[in-house]
């Protein structure tokens, strides 16, 4: 009797799945994310060079910046409902295509117009802000669950690169270039945000709801909110976040200039210890490349957590490498909760709701940054620089803490995962 030959199926259930960084349609989505992230950090180091070629002045750097920033915050929610309403690919081109045409506007209004250049500020905003629900939502149709992970520590690595990298190219690039071409470059980065990352596999919207009529911006806006309280271990890592960038990135931004000026002596410190927190965060993000520990959730919350050793290291009469360790292993440890994070939410969250409910993480995430900002420095001024850190160490530590004590929080899940078996 013959023998039954093996399937050669069996064989391709059990193949890992191919890389992320194989797949042309993620690969083009990188490139565009990118380029906006790029452009994103770029702007406000070349404004501070048109302050120092004086093309602008302080006053109206602080005015530009605001007004970056107000844009960023009234579009982030409007783009989170309109990517979720139309193609997230649309919203991505006409997004970025507004913060391309700002380029050319900011850089006429150098020392012409600041009224121009603070309009064309807000509309950079704006196309920022718009454009990063819909990149998160067009993640999650271009790569499919078991890369996302994966594909979201690429994403955070590019961040991270170019904000290593950046500083010196720019300021290679501004040998050659004065702050009207610079300006322009960035309008480059933003057209290639545009054009270059393709559509998403599926569309999340109901194609049968295209004649139906659609309720208004309010109602969908609200539709947001009440899918992301349909998952608590979101709200309890939004409460998170916003304990650790309002006060503790808050903290170390104002506190760290002053240590390193006052109590070390030399700006090194502060050089080297935001240069070890990105590297840190690299590293991090390469690690949860392939990271995937059980419960998920708690080790997101607790690398968070790990955020409080920065203003801890700041309060103690420590030798300067300490506190750039501490920097490094801060980095490391948000980068072990971001990419679970966003992951998670791409995961759980409905896919017709998914950019509504990431503007929101982007909405707390970027819009209690400046408040804090604000309220830090005056708290340091009325009871001083170390019981200001003391604080900010233990709601650093003591709410990510917190927020692991929240249901469905252990596994950023409502269902806890079923183990498999290789």
């Amino acid at each position: 009797m013959a023998s039954t030959p093996t399937p050669t199926a069996a064989k391709s259930e059990t193949a890992p799945p191919r890389s992320v960084l194989r797949d042309t349609a993620f690969l083009r989505l990188w490139a565009g994310t990118t380029a906006s992230g790029l452009a994103t950090w770029a702007l406000p180091f070349v404004l501070g060079l048109a302050v120092l070629h004086r093309d602008l002045g302080a006053a109206g750097l602080g005015l530009v910046l605001a007004a970056r920033t107000a844009g960023f915050l009234a579009a982030v929610a409007v783009g989170g409902v309109l990517a979720d309403r139309h193609s997230r690919r649309a919203v991505v081109l006409w997004s970025a295509l507004a913060a391309a045409v700002a380029a050319p506007l900011l850089a006429a209004g150098l020392d012409r117009s600041l009224v121009l250049m603070t309009a064309a500020a807000a509309l950079a905003g704006a196309g920022q802000g718009a454009c990063r629900p819909a990149f998160q939502a067009l993640t999650a149709e271009t790569v499919t669950p078991d890369r996302r992970q994966q594909a979201n520590a690429a994403m955070t690595m590019a961040v991270r690169s170019s904000t290593l990298a950046g500083p010196a190219l720019t300021a290679l690039l501004a040998a050659f270039l004065d702050v009207g071409s610079l300006l322009l470059g960035i309008g480059l980065l933003w057209l290639v945000a545009a054009l270059v990352p393709g559509k998403g596999a599926y569309t999340a919207a109901d194609p049968a709801a295209g004649t139906a009529p659609r309720p208004g911006f309010r109602a969908e806006f609200l539709e947001g909110i009440r899918e992301a309280r349909r998952h608590p271990w979101f709200l309890a890592g939004l409460a998170a976040l916003v304990a650790v960038i309002a006060l503790g990135y808050s903290a170390t931004s104002v506190a760290l200039p002053l240590i390193s000026r006052d109590r070390y002596g030399t700006e090194w410190v502060l050089a080297a210890a935001m240069t070890a927190y990105t590297v840190g965060a690299l590293c991090g993000a390469l690690v949860t490349a392939r990271l995937r520990p059980r419960s998920q959730g708690w080790a997101a919350f607790a690398g968070l957590a790990a955020y409080g050793v920065a203003p801890l290291s700041l309060m103690l009469p420590v030798h300067p490498v300490v506190v750039v360790a501490a920097y490094a292993v801060a980095g490391i440890g948000i980068e072990l909760f971001n990419v679970p994070w966003f992951t998670a939410t791409q995961r759980e969250v409905a896919p017709d709701k998914l950019a509504r409910v990431s503007s929101l993480d982007f909405l707390v995430s970027y819009g209690l940054a400046p408040v804090g900002l604000a309220l830090i420095a005056p708290a340091i001024d009325a009871f001083g620089v170390t019981p200001v850190l003391a604080v900010c160490a233990a709601a650093c530590f003591l709410v990510p803490a917190a927020a692991a004590l929240v249901p469905t929080s252990r596994h950023f899940a409502r269902t806890a995962p079923t183990t498999t078996t290789d």
